[in-house]
């Protein structure tokens, strides 16, 4: 079913260097990164699917020397080895649980500084007809500057609540109750006065994180639903690039397969993946696809400056 035969690997060497060394001198192969570029200058748009593996590539891991910068107390008290099982952990109590995921926000949402990956991005696509799906949470795209009103975040955003219940469906800003927190934390355990509360029913407030069936679609997540599937009816036809970058197998089904599907539907578009040990494309679409083997920001850093 997937092709990985045109797969082009990035190595982070120079491009030419690269080039000679990834393909035969007997066998004249199309530069991949010449393609994507030269896609990107003509396509009428662009839809950028974003997943973990940009934001990793930006430096943003949840394991290793980043998770014991600022974990190593849960580390040592749970067994905790990275942030993402950590958010899963069951916690014997609330102060416990809200002190985990008020530093897990600030350092990931509040704190991580603007990854370069994105602000090379931006470059590339600033003067296009663009919008992304993303499944990450972090905000980086808005704060690399990306228009607001061209991202969808369907799986939620650190910076806010929601009621665990939920009794509604409305979200709230948490940024003062998340610094608080994190200020009066000890022992891994915030004050209980502390713990957030819903406005309406009392009962303890939740990250808006797509985790199960009690995830809350605001408004605001609506208006970008519907923004979204405009953008791609208004470009259904036309010669669009699908460009895929860091989108592994947890939730395929949310960015790779809809991709997948709509160019597979539409001759004029072209199907992208960047992402490292995992650049493939069913081969229906191998013929309208590129293909690269390697670290996302590398990649996109050796475009823009073409």
């Amino acid at each position: 079913m997937f092709s990985r035969t045109s797969t082009y690997k990035s190595t982070g060497t120079s491009f030419g260097e690269t080039v000679s060394k990834a393909f035969s001198t007997q066998t004249k192969v199309p530069d991949p990164l010449l393609q994507l570029k030269n896609e990107i200058e003509t396509a009428d748009a662009i839809v950028i699917g974003a997943g973990a593996g940009l934001s990793t590539s930006a430096g943003m891991s949840y394991s290793g020397e980043r998770f014991e910068k600022y974990f190593s107390d849960f580390h040592r008290k749970y067994g905790i080895t990275d942030m993402y099982s950590g958010g899963f952990y069951p916690f014997d109590t609330l102060e416990e649980y809200c002190a985990w995921w008020s530093r897990h926000i600030l350092v990931n949402r509040y704190e991580a500084g603007i990854g370069k990956p994105y602000t090379d991005l931006l470059e590339l696509v600033k003067d296009k007809d663009y919008f992304v799906l993303t499944t990450n949470v972090d905000h980086q795209f808005q704060l690399a500057g990306f228009d607001k009103k061209r991202l969808f975040y369907t799986q939620g955003d650190y910076g806010l609540w929601q009621c665990s219940k939920p009794c509604h469906d409305r979200t709230y800003d948490n940024e003062e109750a998340v610094r608080q927190m994190v200020k009066e934390q000890k022992d891994m355990k915030i004050p209980p006065e502390l713990v957030p509360r819903c406005p309406i029913c009392g009962a303890p407030m939740n990250v808006n994180l797509r985790c199960d069936d009690t995830f809350v679609e605001d408004e605001g997540w609506h208006l970008a639903a519907e923004r979204y599937n405009e953008f791609i009816r208004r470009h259904e036809n036309l010669h669009i690039l699908f460009l895929e970058l860091g989108v592994g197998a947890n939730t395929p089904v949310i960015i790779k397969y809809p991709f997948w599907r709509m160019t597979t539907k539409n001759p004029k578009a072209v199907y992208a993946c960047i992402n490292k040990g995992e650049a493939m494309c069913p081969r229906e679409i191998k013929n309208q696809s590129i293909c690269i083997d390697g670290d996302i920001g590398s990649v996109v850093k050796q475009i823009k400056d073409m």
